[in-house]
């Protein structure tokens, strides 16, 4: 009995070990956020055969993807606009580089024998719109 006494009644035995929990969640760090940046919205903006005002922006771009043709303007960041009320026209040309510049050094000797280099010109056709009304006060 005297065993089963001290069996129950004494003190459990404790540990030194310590045990240390987290005061913080765990989070990651947020430094590498590559990939995940909005898109820039490059690209034509009027497409062809629709009329459009001076100053309307046609494209916005990088690189020199569109170029400016006949009633056409380019701003410093290459965005092209409309310099005249008109209708939109989208050309490609073939494109000859002047002798000595710096293209025909460095794009003509890589293409192969007897290529044509092409451009596109975003080109406006000036004319009054046709269908649009605008209001008048009455009396």
């Amino acid at each position: 009995m005297a065993a089963l006494r001290q069996l129950f009644l004494s003190t459990p035995q404790t540990s030194l070990v310590a045990v240390r929990c987290a005061s913080k969640k765990a989070g990651g760090s947020s430094k590498n956020l590559g990939g995940r940046s909005p898109g820039k919205r490059y690209g034509f903006k009027k497409v062809e055969g629709a009329f459009v005002h001076a100053g309307n922006i046609l494209a916005t771009q990088r690189l020199m993807r569109w170029h400016p043709g006949a009633h056409v303007g380019m701003g410093r960041n290459k965005t092209l606009y409309a310099l005249e009320d008109g209708i939109v026209r989208y050309t490609k040309e073939v494109y000859v580089p002047l002798p000595r510049s710096s293209e025909s050094r460095e794009v003509i000797c890589r293409l192969p024998k007897g290529a044509i280099l092409y451009k596109t010109f975003i080109n406006i056709v000036p004319t009054a719109e046709v269908g649009s009304f605008k209001l008048v006060t009455m009396l």
